[in-house]
């Protein structure tokens, strides 16, 4: 019974009173799936960090009841997404979903959840499919729409006057969109644009074709520990400092724990970095590192502001999500002080944000982190709300 008992807390995680010190059932059940296991298991790790932060700071509440929060790994893998999203919504009865790390994933339970009529509040995966044509009025996103951020770094790349970039990313949704931005808003040439295999941890025949096309400089996206294993090889090649390297979701805060003074130099772009003057960041930060002991990194950010939204919600409605209009009017008015300033959500539930560009860099206490450059595009909506037909 007690190895049964394990066994099944391995892979969900029941938060119901643990900041309140009772047994009273919770109010509102929030689903919780992000990837906790593999290679990229920092980016969920951060993300359900942050989210958990949020809470205890409102002491196990959120809108002033109390929350049960259901922790699921999906692994990476869209057929175990299904399966846990499965459970959450029949088996869990859960009045939110929360998280979700990967778009590959994302776009596997997104219609169970539509067919299901689940709201929803993403921290990280915004593929464009659901900004645009297959777009939800119950889907909220506190992230950015994958596009967003390589256009910021698209922007800054047309802006230095680069002539020849090559693009690199790994083949699936997230991947294709990480492209399709920095080319839309870049507008010199393409020296090349290489598709690689998910969590590949070997780029040498990449990197060696990369440097036989003598690009201007390198834009890549590979987030978790394929961007530890890529930035280790540019460098071992000779290649960082030598080729500009820009990047999205690569070199951030999940990632330089483990890269530290070996991605110095390397440039990311994103709409949040731990050095924002701002209360709500600052506090946040000061808070984290406290709690975990490392800088949090966007992951963690998005998650944090994913448990603020809710949280207003929740106080707009009384604490009652059984309406659900209501209870979505209330997600989509967006009232509370995000990290990133205000929070304005456009018709699709993804944000109208700045998108700013980061050196990595030490910090004024010698660590490694992101130091803000530049803003690159000032409330900037995705490129394809156009096409969603709410």
């Amino acid at each position: 019974m007690k190895d049964q008992l394990k066994k099944y807390l391995g892979s969900a995680t029941i938060i119901a009173s643990a900041f309140m010190g009772g047994s009273a059932l919770a109010d509102v059940k929030i689903g919780f799936i992000a990837t906790m296991s593999g290679p990229a298991a920092a980016l969920g790790q951060d993300m359900y960090d942050g989210f958990m932060l949020g809470i205890e700071q409102l002491n196990g509440k959120l809108g002033g009841v109390k929350v049960e929060v259901i922790k699921e790994d999906d692994q990476l893998k869209p057929d175990l997404g299904v399966q846990a999203i499965n459970k959450l919504i029949e088996r869990d009865k859960v009045d939110i979903v929360a998280g979700v790390t990967f778009s590959n994933v994302m776009m596997a339970i997104a219609k169970p959840m539509a067919d299901a009529n689940v709201i929803f509040v993403g921290s990280n995966a915004g593929p464009a499919p659901l900004a645009g044509a297959q777009c939800n009025s119950q889907f909220f996103f506190t992230s950015w729409q994958n596009d967003q951020q390589a256009e910021g770094v698209g922007k800054y790349a047309a802006d230095k006057g680069y002539k020849k970039v090559y693009l690199m990313a790994p083949n699936y949704q997230a991947g294709k969109d990480a492209v399709a931005g920095f080319k839309r808003q870049y507008n010199g040439g393409v020296a090349g644009e290489v598709y690689t295999t998910v969590n590949q941890p070997d780029y040498s025949a990449e990197i060696a074709q990369l440097q036989a096309a003598n690009p201007d400089a390198v834009y890549v996206f590979y987030p978790g520990g394929m961007g530890v294993n890529f930035i280790k090889q540019f460098r071992q090649a000779g290649l960082l400092g030598k080729i500009p390297l820009m990047s999205v979701s690569t070199a951030d805060g999940s990632t330089l724990p483990a890269l530290k003074e070996t991605a110095l130099g390397v440039i990311s772009g994103t709409f949040w970095g731990p050095d924002f003057n701002n209360e709500t960041s600052k506090n946040f930060v000061a808070a984290f590192e406290k709690k975990y002991g490392r800088i949090p990194s966007q992951y963690a950010a998005q998650s944090y502001d994913s448990a603020l939204l809710i949280d207003s919600a929740l106080k707009k409605t009384g604490g009652n999500v059984t309406d659900k209009k209501a209870f979505t009017d209330a997600l989509r008015a967006a009232e509370f002080k995000s990290l990133r300033g205000n929070l304005k959500f456009n018709k699709n539930g993804f944000p109208i944000q700045d998108m700013y560009v980061f050196e990595v860099a030490k910090d004024d206490q010698g660590r490694v982190s992101l130091k803000t450059l530049s803003k690159a595009l000032t409330n900037h909506p995705d490129s394809f709300v156009g096409q969603c037909p709410l």
